[in-house]
Parts: C-alpha cells; sequence; structure tokens
C-alpha cells in the first residue's frame, strides 16, 4: 500500500472486523465529525465463525464503514484464532504505522479472555516501536506514534478503572448502527430475546456514560501518562 496523502489522526487496530465497531465505534464517528481523519486497520478476517464466510464478513465490514465515515480501512491478512506476534507481522503492521502516521492507536486492553486480542495488544506494542526504526528497509518514513490508549473487549466480563471515558452520546445511534451491520455475527442463527449482544453493547455505552454525567460513553486505558494543556477540556471548554 502506497503512504497516505494525509497522514491519520487516529487509527483503531481491531484483531477481528467488528472489534472497532463494537468496542471504540462511537469515537471513531465523534472523532471525525470534530474533523480528525480516523481509520481502521483489522488484523484479521475473522473467519470462520458458525455463519460467516470471507465475502459477507468483507460486504458487512465495508457497509459499516460507510455508516462511520472512515477515511481509511485495511485488512492486514493475518490469520484469525490464532493470531501471534510473530516478526513477520510485527514488520506488516509496522509498515503499516509508517505508511499511515497516526498521531493515535487505540489497541486492545492487555488482559483479556480471547487470546487473538491478548496477542494483538502485544503485537501492536511491539510494531509501534519498530514503526520509528531508522535504517531500515521497511516501506515509509520512521513515524512513532505519540500516544497508545486500549480499549475494553465485550469478552472481558470485569474491567478495571479506565484512565478516561470518551463522551460519545451524540454517536450512539451511528454506532449501534454500524455493529448491526454485522448481521453474521449477531443475528444469524441467535436468538432475539431480550437482553440482545447489541442490548449488552448499548448498555455498556451507558453506564460507562453514566460513570462520567454522560448519556453514554466508551472507556479507555493508558499504561502512559496522558499530557493535558488545559482544565478546560474537562469541564466543557474545549481543548
Amino acid at each position: 500500500m502506497p503512504p497516505l496523502e494525509q497522514p491519520l489522526d487516529l487509527l483503531a487496530i481491531a484483531p477481528h472486523p467488528d472489534d472497532a465497531e463494537i468496542s471504540v465505534g462511537g469515537t471513531l464517528v465523534t472523532c471525525h465529525r470534530q474533523g480528525m481523519r480516523v481509520g481502521v486497520l483489522d488484523l484479521t478476517n475473522g473467519e470462520p465463525t458458525p455463519y460467516g464466510t470471507v465475502e459477507i464478513r468483507a460486504k458487512e465490514t465495508a457497509a459499516a464503514s460507510e455508516i462511520m465515515q472512515l477515511d481509511w480501512r485495511h485488512n492486514l491478512g493475518l490469520p484469525n484464532r490464532t493470531l501471534e506476534h510473530t516478526i513477520e507481522a510485527r514488520r506488516a503492521l509496522a509498515t503499516v504505522i509508517r505508511l499511515t502516521q497516526p498521531r493515535i492507536l487505540l489497541a486492545p486492553y492487555h488482559v483479556d479472555s480471547h487470546p487473538d486480542h491478548v496477542a494483538a495488544t502485544s503485537l501492536i506494542e511491539a510494531a509501534r516501536f519498530w514503526a520509528k526504526l531508522t535504517r531500515s528497509d521497511m516501506e515509509g518514513e520512521p513515524w512513532h506514534p505519540p500516544h497508545i490508549f486500549y480499549y475494553f473487549s465485550i469478552h472481558l466480563r470485569v474491567h478495571p478503572q479506565p484512565a478516561f471515558v470518551f463522551d460519545i452520546s451524540d454517536a450512539i445511534d451511528a454506532k449501534l448502527a454500524s455493529v448491526r451491520c454485522y448481521e453474521s455475527q449477531f443475528f444469524a442463527g441467535r436468538s432475539q430475546e431480550f437482553p440482545t449482544p447489541l442490548d449488552d453493547i448499548r448498555d455498556r455505552a451507558r453506564y460507562w456514560g453514566w460513570s462520567i454525567s454522560k448519556k453514554f460513553g466508551e472507556p479507555f486505558a493508558s499504561r502512559e501518562s496522558i499530557p493535558l494543556g488545559s482544565f478546560k477540556s474537562l469541564i466543557g471548554g474545549g481543548s
């Protein structure tokens, strides 16, 4: 892939198609509406699943991307179910980071019940470092994303205290609409009696919104200190 004409402001890296929508769909929509360039990199195609195919998942992903109005989306083509932090995978991901030059990376939280998610976190952190290496034959210019934040997965039943919660009150409808695009994962072969997986996703967003006195929110963790130049951003006065 060639370098982007305009670098991304924010890149969400997801182990499977639908992970970004479930975990940070509202954040992506809100950031795009705020004028940021946002993208998603899916590490695998998510197959096999009981009711999906590679072709079905690709169509679902395209529909969800359109709803979120992403500026960029790509699939790295790594193996689903057996995702590993290999040198080859690290190199491939580091190359994407060099070519897209995001200022913020969103990655899965490092504690998770899904092995692919845990492997993804390790892979992303190492690729972030590799992306800045000079005297390398990797494509693109050296680049080190200044910030990396971690999102919680639907597989994790107990969540630690997040570093911050992002207000997605105005984007909850778009978030849920993007999740609905994944018919093969949330509707086919599933009972639609309450509570459905979509109900669970909305209720989690409502809880995190309640935690910051907003309607809906998405939580993020951080291993690094978070810079803050003004308290106005904390009281609704902008950044």
